[in-house]
């Protein structure tokens, strides 16, 4: 079966609308409210780091507890966590996103260098079969 040019640039159309559709939020709303929060530990974060704290999730019919993660730290923004709004019956969920926070320091990344141990007699550098002392006896 041979296509004509129109109806080939009809399918490669509505391919590429389909791809792109896959790309879209769903948002929805639910009548149940979510349990309190979970408690999680937050780890000690390297520098350059920040928290992003566990929520609960919807997922079919139930909440599910999403945990929490690292992230990387956005140079002049704060993270706002996951989160679920009332507004009568309904509950929304709100995704966690980066605000922009006129406050924040930015971060700026510094080399550390590994300090050098000392040797702990200056003479005696080189290798260790050199020094007095050490011999390799067979």
């Amino acid at each position: 079966m041979k296509l004509t040019r129109m109806t080939q640039g009809l399918l490669l159309a509505l391919a590429l609308g389909a791809g792109t559709a896959a790309l879209a939020q769903v948002s929805f709303s639910i009548n149940v409210g979510p349990p309190q929060p979970l408690y999680e530990p937050i780890p000690v974060m390297p520098q350059g780091y920040v928290w992003a704290p566990g929520y609960w999730a919807w997922n079919h019919d139930q909440h599910i507890w999403i945990r929490g993660r690292s992230m990387v730290q956005r140079t002049g923004y704060r993270w706002e966590p996951d989160r679920w709004e009332q507004r009568g019956s309904t509950y929304y969920r709100q995704p966690g996103s980066w605000a922009r926070d006129h406050d924040a320091r930015p971060f700026q990344a510094q080399r550390v260098q590994k300090p050098k141990k000392p040797h702990p007699n200056p003479q005696q550098r080189g290798r260790w079969d050199e020094r007095p002392g050490n011999s390799l006896r067979r």
